[in-house]
């Protein structure tokens, strides 16, 4: 797979980012993300498509992450000192265990599905398909796909609302 896509995956992420070698550094991670996924048991269908959604998250979480980068060197330029002003609560290391805690919990909640619920929602909500194309891939009825996707939205709500989100 790596090298297949490899050079491809680069070429679009070097579009996306600045910099080469911080194309490089994503298309990297997209690949251990997709490893991470097939070692803890997920199918890949189509390791292409799932390495460009990947790749497409990081570039949007980079582009996030300088923005706050920007918009935090631009307030401590209005500031004298740097002990009188604190970062964005996100950053708190309470926050930060708070959303990783939140995070393995809806995994968890996903992984908790029946295996035909859970890959419709896969199909739809990760690869980005249609009700009739995960009904087309799954060789079921539209119906069914939106039925087991009511039972995986509904399992995903529950896991918010017992963290209190």
């Amino acid at each position: 797979m790596f090298e297949r896509y490899y050079r491809e995956l680069l070429n679009f992420l070097s579009r996306k980012v600045p910099d080469r070698a911080t194309a490089a550094d994503l298309a990297q991670e997209s690949y251990a993300r997709v490893y991470e996924a097939q070692r803890a048991g997920s199918v890949v269908r189509d390791p292409r498509a799932l390495l460009y959604r990947v790749a497409r998250n990081l570039v949007t979480d980079h582009h996030r992450r300088n923005s706050v980068r920007a918009g935090l060197a631009e307030a401590e330029e209005g500031l004298g000192e740097p002990d009188d002003c604190m970062g964005p609560a996100s950053l708190e290391p309470d926050a930060a265990l708070a959303s990783s805690q939140g995070l393995a919990a809806m995994i968890a909640a996903i992984d908790g599905l029946p295996p035909r619920c859970r890959e419709a929602f896969v199909l739809y909500k990760f690869d980005g398909l249609s009700y009739a194309e995960v009904a087309e891939r799954m060789g079921i009825s539209t119906r069914t796909v939106e039925m087991q996707l009511r039972i995986a939205m509904a399992a995903c709500w529950d896991c918010l609302e017992r963290d209190g989100k």
